[in-house]
């Protein structure tokens, strides 16, 4: 699966993203919150300054219209983030798209909109963010697998490493870290 990448973390600076680009990560998720949009545009912009000349595959988390603006090439959507996104918008820029899901209808709403990957969490406990979601579990992720087909599945929350194995077994694609 040449997008996302097996394992890619999830950064919430420009600090970060150049950090992991300069140790040749394949793809980093840039994930800051409570952005205007002036801020959204002005983060974007230096993030794809960043990786410019490199290999990094760098994913913008929600702000779709500051990255159609800014040129880049990856999104991700929260569903409060998909509700309120433009998705012919998004389409037309050519940016790939991928989408979180916590739950069955998160994943039918998911699946209507054709997705280049979707995210399943939280797999395990996570202490990094309020959840309203039970964790997943390891069952869930073969579940879901079944469901999404060839879509790349992507798990995320509270995930540790001595973990990986079962989950890729389990039918995951990409895990996500945090």
């Amino acid at each position: 699966m040449p997008f996302p990448d097996r394992f890619y973390p999830v950064v919430d600076s420009i600090a970060w993203v150049k950090r992991l680009a300069a140790l040749g990560v394949g793809t980093v998720q840039l994930r800051a919150k409570d952005l205007d949009d002036g801020a959204a545009l002005q983060l974007v912009t230096d993030a794809l300054a960043v990786v410019k000349g490199t290999d990094v595959k760098l994913i913008i988390n929600d702000y779709w219209r500051a990255a159609i603006v800014a040129g880049a090439q990856h999104l991700h959507l929260g569903q409060e983030d998909l509700a309120e996104a433009d998705l012919a918008e998004i389409r037309s820029a050519g940016l790939t798209l991928g989408l979180s899901t916590h739950d069955d209808a998160e994943l039918e709403t998911a699946l209507a909109a054709e997705p280049d990957y979707i995210a399943l969490g939280p797999i395990f406990p996570t202490t990094l963010k309020s959840m309203r979601f039970a964790p997943q579990g390891i069952p869930k992720i073969s579940e879901w697998k079944k469901r999404v087909g060839a879509i790349p599945l992507v798990a995320i929350g509270g995930i540790k490493l001595e973990q990986a194995e079962e989950i890729f077994a389990a039918g995951a694609d990409s895990i996500a870290v945090v």
